[in-house]
């Protein structure tokens, strides 16, 4: 895989420009990929883990929690690249670490007789989408807003977000009917295919020229980004929870259609980005965040308290719904305190918050349901996101009047 790119590649970035839907899909298409990889083994993994191979509930979860192990340490990793090499380059590696997390997923297929290899495997796999998710989507974003121009940022932002959740969303159901129908190695082949179909499509797209200025220290980075991602991680506790614990709360209520749960929350997502896109921009990050946190908080009670799988179905929508615009919401304030030049380390530092949730919420979770219950990590996660929304009450006390810049003009990505 390439690790640079000549000058003969590089096309100029717009000063301002109004990108096509279908240019701006072009290059968000790689997220889509990323988390359709994630997508594909979320619903099967810790039934898998917990009642084929034998395993603890808690060691289920870590293996999908492990994940953002990878994500979290390559995070500075796919800044650096993004700002300094291109974002290309960051999704060419991405796509790389896609394709070596499918073969991995093939390898525990054929290695299952023996139980801690296979399991070996599995934690090598979910470490390689990590490492994807990191560079493949921090890069196409950032490709997508340089490619299309700073006009287009909002609808590079949201198509971005549809592309994440949607991919989760197809990939949950599309993996229980892979594996139940030709197993689990199905599934890494899949990846492995669309992992490879991805680096050559990224390697015939004209990279764009990096941009030059004045680079901060990643740890002046993390202090003016640090707020607003500990808002992000304490309210992302809802789908961390959602993704990882899910299929065994349903099949502890002895219900049928987990991986339906989160497909409900990715639609309700996706919806609630299209209509309403334009509501950062009107309203300002922060009132958006505590919109979206209070309606959150709405859909985990009733997650917690729902008494059929239909009621987990339209909790698990009334979820998506809320936090759909919670990132962009608070990553357009995060940006603020960034130059253009530093963008791709601000993104990937504020991302990373949101990696160190998905990580905790397995072993956390996984002990709190040892303890109370399966029903007990939804109020675990509501008391997060309620956490989260005082977080986001202080930044906005704090935030001076008038200090909002419209979302088509913001120099950074959420």
């Amino acid at each position: 895989m390439p690790s640079t790119s000549t000058a003969s590649d590089f096309s100029p970035s717009p000063d301002a420009s109004n990108g096509s839907v279908w240019q701006i899909i072009s290059f968000v298409y790689f997220t889509f990929v990323v988390y359709l990889a994630f997508g594909m083994p979320l619903a099967i993994l810790p039934p898998y883990v917990h009642l084929r191979m034998g395993y603890s509930v808690a060691l289920a979860g870590l293996v999908i929690s492990v994940q953002y192990v990878a994500t979290l340490a390559s995070r500075p990793w796919a800044g650096r690249i993004s700002d300094r090499a291109g974002s290309k380059v960051s999704v060419l590696w991405g796509m790389g670490a896609c394709s070596a997390s499918g073969a991995l997923l093939i390898a525990a297929a054929l290695l299952q007789t023996i139980s801690w290899l296979s399991l070996t495997a599995l934690i090598l796999s979910r470490m390689a989408v990590g490492v994807s998710e990191s560079l493949g989507s921090t890069g196409a974003t950032l490709w997508g807003i340089s490619s299309a121009g700073p006009g287009s940022t909002a609808r590079v932002i949201s198509f971005n977000g549809i592309c994440t959740y949607g991919g989760i969303a197809l990939g949950a159901p599309l993996g229980v009917v892979l594996e139940r129908q030709w197993g689990l190695g199905s599934i890494g082949l899949v990846v492995l295919l669309l992992g490879l179909g991805s680096i050559a499509w990224a390697a015939v797209k004209p990279a764009v020229a990096v941009t030059h200025g004045e680079r901060l220290p990643f740890r002046e980075v993390m202090f003016r980004v640090a707020p607003h991602g500990m808002g992000l991680a304490l309210g992302g506790m809802s789908s961390s929870v959602l993704s990882t614990f899910v299929a065994l709360y349903f099949m502890s209520r002895h219900w049928n259609g987990a991986a339906l749960c989160l497909t409900a929350f990715g639609v309700s997502f996706i919806g609630a980005r299209l209509f309403f896109m334009q509501a950062i921009n009107r309203f300002g990050g922060f009132l958006v965040a505590m919109v979206c946190l209070s309606v959150e908080s709405l859909g985990l009670l009733l997650l917690w308290g729902a008494a059929s799988p239909w009621t987990a179905l339209a909790a698990a929508a009334v979820t998506g719904f809320g936090f759909s615009l919670l990132f962009p919401a608070l990553g357009v304030e995060a940006v603020k305190r960034v130059t253009e030049h530093n963008r791709g380390a601000a993104l990937a530092v504020y991302t990373a918050f949101a990696d160190v949730s998905f990580f905790l919420v397995g072993p956390v979770g996984g002990a709190v349901i040892g303890h109370f219950g399966y029903s007990s990590v939804f109020l675990f996660a509501l008391g997060c996101v309620l956490a989260a929304l005082g977080i986001t009450m202080i930044l906005r006390r704090g935030c001076k009047p008038g200090n909002h810049t419209p979302l088509s003009e913001e120099k950074g990505l959420a």
